[in-house]
């Protein structure tokens, strides 16, 4: 870059020190600036046009950016999940202690905590996993990744109706859409994760405890299956009513058959084909009733007799009715909580439900149609200007060191420095 010869600057400045100083003060007047900014006027053009082209080239090879939005709503409810949230997302003791207090009192704004949630680490590590953002930044650590999407993610609440805002810029419209309505997925994910309401822990409890009741349901059916197929027991009451009808019946019977049978031992005697008849009917009948009342018989057929009579007999039913009974209560029993706590259980799910914070999304992500960044003709503005300004600058600064005596202290400590990191620079080895 050539520059105008500073001879050509106006004679004012070719004054000497003394001499060039105005009598009011120290520095020049705005006149010799403009002055001197006039006589290299045509080294400005020259700066500017360079940098004004090479401004255009540097914003065309920048690539185009797209931003994707989304506006959530995040649900009004007070508890102990927002507690649980805070302090997941990182926030200090007493932070934590002011918000668990907030949650108690019943506050209700819960939009700073989800904005916190946005920009945990935990959504953004999915994140990051989910669209292999490592690969697409091309950055090495994890940390970086981070960083890089924190940059290029924008979330704000507006604090009068608590909606929060995010958006998302990538380089691709698809990708800034993806990744925009991946925070609402795992936004959404996290506070169902984290949530820990008394719906929450009632549900778990219960669910716990019916688990094992359930297993001490089927042992005490097992034990009375068990015990009704060893003993023939099945319903000690119904079969007790029943022996002891059936006792009355055979009995009745028995008494019926004994009058039959002296009759026909008076009137036909004892060798009577009818008599004889009689006499087995009523044997029958009084080994059947001492089965059933549980007595022995001498029968040597009895043993037949009892096997074709499973059940048992009425001297045993005292007996098993204790275990029996014992037995049906606990099954009973452990039936009646079962059904208490299956209840219970679908009652706690359904309030569990209910009680998860879900993310109420006002927008959904939507695929940008226009680009929002880079601003090329603002890039190329700017950079002109500030080129413009540089320029004045270093032409200020270059008057004044060559006006500057040579025994002032400035000129020699900047001279001293200048020679020490030229000759550190030549010893430096290539």
């Amino acid at each position: 870059m050539q520059t105008e010869p500073l001879e050509q600057i106006p004679q004012s400045r070719n004054k000497t020190p003394q001499d060039s100083q105005p009598t009011t003060s120290g520095k020049a007047t705005w006149v010799e600036n403009a002055s001197l900014f006039w006589d290299l006027r045509y080294t400005f053009a020259r700066v500017a046009g360079i940098v004004f082209v090479l401004s255009i080239l540097i914003a065309l090879s920048l690539p185009k950016e797209y931003v994707s939005g989304a506006r959530i709503m995040p649900p009004e409810q007070g508890g102990n999940s927002a507690a649980m949230l805070a302090a997941l997302v990182g926030k200090s003791s007493a932070g934590g202690l002011a918000g668990l207090a907030g949650s108690l009192l019943g506050a209700k704004n819960n939009g700073a905590l989800f904005v916190a949630l946005l920009h945990s680490g935990t959504v953004s590590g999915h994140l990051i996993d989910r669209f292999d953002l490592q690969h697409v930044y091309h950055k090495r650590y994890r940390e970086d990744t981070a960083k890089r999407l924190g940059h290029l993610t924008k979330i704000t609440e507006d604090p009068k109706s608590g909606v929060i805002t995010i958006g998302v810029t990538d380089k691709t419209r698809e990708r800034a859409r993806d990744l925009a309505q991946g925070y609402l997925d795992e936004l959404n994910n996290l506070v169902a994760k984290v949530n820990t309401s008394s719906a929450h822990r009632e549900r778990e409890f219960i669910e716990q405890r019916l688990s094992t009741v359930q297993a001490e349901l089927q042992r005490a059916q097992l034990e009375l299956s068990d015990f009704s197929s060893k003993n023939t027991t099945i319903d000690i009451r119904e079969q007790t009513r029943a022996t002891v009808e059936a006792g009355a019946k055979l009995e009745g019977q028995l008494i019926a058959g004994e009058s039959e049978l002296d009759s026909l031992r008076q009137i036909y005697g004892n060798q009577n084909v009818r008599v004889r008849a009689a006499e087995a009917r009523n044997a029958i009948l009084q080994r059947e009733l001492q089965r059933a009342n549980g007595q022995g018989s001498t029968d040597p057929d009895a043993k037949d007799i009892d096997a074709s009579h499973p059940y048992p007999a009425l001297r045993q039913l005292p007996q098993l009715g204790v275990r029996w009974a014992n037995l049906y209560r606990n099954v009973r029993i452990h039936e009646t909580v079962f059904d208490l706590l299956s209840q219970e259980y679908e009652t706690a799910r359904i309030e569990e439900v209910k009680s998860i914070p879900t993310v109420s999304v006002i927008d959904v992500p939507g695929l940008p149609e226009k680009k929002s960044g880079p601003h090329r003709t603002l890039i190329v503005l700017i950079s002109t200007l500030l080129s413009v300004i540089a320029t004045a600058v270093f032409l200020l600064a270059r008057r004044s060191w060559i006006e500057m005596d040579h025994e002032d202290a400035r000129r020699v400590l900047a001279t001293r420095i200048g020679q020490t990191i030229r000759h550190r620079w030549r010893r430096s080895p290539v």
